[in-house]
């Protein structure tokens, strides 16, 4: 019964770590506060487990929310005449020095 109280209050929790739609400065702050629990080193073995497990879980859902970004503001650049992609940046900001 102690077993069945401790996994639903672990669910729980990480219910509350990682809600399904939480804006990407959400997920940050909550990946940020994992990683100072788990920096700190005071965590019991099991526990620092289960932190690590949300963290790579969060830091999982904010790589998905910065894809949607991305791709949200690639939509936008396109309906201008001249698109830039994200991976073209640099080699655009190169041929700029040759107009001067």
């Amino acid at each position: 019964m102690a077993r069945a109280k401790k996994t639903a209050k672990r669910s729980g929790r990480e219910a509350a770590d990682e809600p399904p739609t939480a804006p990407l400065d959400e997920v940050l702050r909550q990946l940020e506060g994992v990683v100072h629990e788990l920096e700190g080193g005071e965590l019991p073995l099991e526990v620092a487990l289960e932190r690590f497990e949300i963290g790579v879980r969060l830091a999982r859902q904010g790589g998905k929310l910065l894809d949607g970004i991305e791709e949200r503001v690639e939509v936008l650049l396109a309906d201008r005449d001249e698109a830039v992609p994200f991976a073209d940046a640099d080699a655009d900001d190169e041929g700029d020095e040759d107009d001067d």
